[in-house]
């Protein structure tokens, strides 16, 4: 938490070389990823959309990435899969709560389907490494998918097994997948954090490589093109 929170110079130029170092570790993969059939959520709200959970490590990255896409309504970030009630982010970054930081995600699956939502999930992360995204590390960083209904479910689950025999990845992908429970609304200042502090250290590091390679896969998803 040291290094998202107070970065000195020193961990800065660590930070950058880190984070570059990690876009080509052998665990990652640099090719897109297997599409899965785009089928659409055959259980949407009475109002059209659709809520999808998920964690694929600092949620400050999460959501600067999805809030992008075509389709998303909005996006909270928050944490869950824990068992302490209304956890702070100081308690959950104690790795105690046994909490992940994770974006709820409201879309409309008529515009951008479930297997599309994943299929950023995979790409934008590296699922095989347990506990840890590049330099953050800990259980709240962990790879994960909450669903919300059994079509969720099996989409992550079928999608996750593909990945794994196509060979994405030289590594087993570790991805959590487990049914959504209480979620905690993460403290105001997380919430849109990239567009409040995109000079940050954190957010030109880390969360700003990972846009521009996100822009340059997925720019037919993107509300608008950079």
């Amino acid at each position: 938490m040291i290094m998202k929170k107070n970065i000195s110079n020193a961990l800065k130029l660590l930070l950058f070389g880190f984070t570059f170092a990690s876009c080509n570790h052998k665990s990652t993969t640099n090719k897109p990823i297997p599409k899965m059939e785009q089928t659409n959520n055959i259980n949407p709200n009475q109002n059209g959309l659709d809520t999808a959970t998920l964690a694929n490590g600092c949620f400050w990255c999460s959501e600067a990435v999805y809030r992008e896409l075509k389709g998303v309504k909005s996006i909270t970030v928050g944490y869950t899969g824990g068992t302490v009630a209304n956890p702070s982010y100081d308690l959950v970054c104690t790795g105690t709560t046994g909490h992940a930081e994770a974006a709820k995600i409201v879309y409309d699956p008529k515009i951008i389907s479930y297997p599309e939502l994943l299929e950023i999930f995979w790409q934008t992360h590296d699922p095989t490494t347990l506990n840890r995204q590049g330099a953050d590390v800990g259980t709240q960083y962990r790879s994960a998918i909450y669903y919300h209904n059994d079509y969720q479910k099996q989409t992550a689950e079928k999608y996750k097994a593909e990945l794994n025999a196509s060979g994405a990845w030289p590594n087993p992908i570790v991805t959590e997948i487990s049914p959504a429970g209480a979620f905690y609304v993460a403290e105001n200042y997380h919430q849109d954090y990239y567009s409040h502090n995109s000079h940050a250290p954190y957010c030109q590091f880390v969360i700003k490589p990972k846009l521009d390679k996100f822009h340059k896969v997925f720019k037919d998803m993107l509300v608008t093109n950079p």
